[in-house]
C-alpha cells in the first residue's frame, strides 16, 4: 500500500504539458468503484495542471480539479473523499506501470515512462 504522503509527492510532479500520470485503482469491498481512474494531466484551456477522476467506467462520474487539495477532499466517493478512504484504495497500474516502479521514477524526477 502507497501512504497518502507519498500519493500526495507523486501527484506534485509537474507535468510540464507532456507527461500525465494515469492510475488505475479500485475501493477494497465495492463494487461500484472496482475499476476507477485518477490523475493529472495539462489542460491547455485552462493553462494548468489538472487533477481529475474518472470513477465509473460509464464516464458519468468525471471530475476535474485545479488543486490536490479540492481533488483530494471532494465528497465524490458515495459522501467520502479520496483521503477519507485511503485506507481502502488499492492503485493497481500508474501509466500501465507497476505502481511501486512507477513511484520510484516520478519520485525521481525523471517521470513518465517505465521499462517495457
Amino acid at each position: 500500500m502507497i501512504s497518502f504522503e507519498l500519493f500526495e509527492k507523486l501527484m506534485s510532479f509537474e507535468t510540464k504539458g507532456t507527461i500525465c500520470i494515469e492510475i488505475l485503482f479500485k475501493v477494497k469491498g465495492s463494487d461500484k468503484f472496482d475499476f476507477c481512474w485518477m490523475g493529472k494531466l495539462y489542460d491547455k484551456e485552462k493553462n494548468s495542471d489538472v487533477f481529475w477522476f474518472g470513477i465509473t467506467p460509464d464516464g458519468e462520474n468525471a471530475y476535474d480539479y485545479l488543486s490536490f487539495d479540492d481533488f483530494s477532499s471532494d465528497n465524490v466517493f458515495d459522501g467520502k473523499s479520496l483521503y477519507e478512504i485511503w485506507n481502502e484504495v488499492s492503485i493497481e497500474e500508474i501509466n500501465a506501470c507497476d505502481p511501486e516502479d512507477m513511484i520510484e521514477i516520478y519520485l525521481s524526477g525523471s517521470g513518465g515512462l517505465c521499462a517495457p
